[in-house]
This record gives C-alpha cells, structure tokens and sequence, in this order.
C-alpha cells in the first residue's frame, strides 16, 4: 500500500481544537516532526483540514 510523510511546519498554539486534535490524529505534536501514513481519503482529509500547517513530503 502506498505511504505519504507529513511534515508538521506549523504551530497549534491559538488553533481550534478540532485541528489540534487533527495533528495528533495523524502523528504530528511538535514542531518539525515527521509521519509516515498509508495514503487513504481519510487521511488525505485529514490533511486537508490542516493544509495550512503541513506539508506533504514526496520522495
């Protein structure tokens, strides 16, 4: 099955808490840190709903 890394390159400080609850949904808490996920549509909504303190990391 296909992966995705996900890079988290912003801060949940002053978010809603529905996107902090995003970030630690797919593996991310701190500045900087790396996830490696099964690329699904739930994911990708996942990363849809944070876009703005994300990246989406292709090798």
């Amino acid at each position: 099955m296909a992966t995705i890394k996900i890079k988290q390159t912003g801060s949940p400080i002053r978010r809603v808490k529905e996107q902090r609850a995003t970030l630690v949904g797919l593996g991310l808490n701190k500045m900087h840190k790396v996830s490696e996920l099964e690329d699904t549509p739930s994911v990708r909504g996942m990363i849809r709903a944070v876009h703005h303190m994300v990246e989406v990391i292709e090798d």
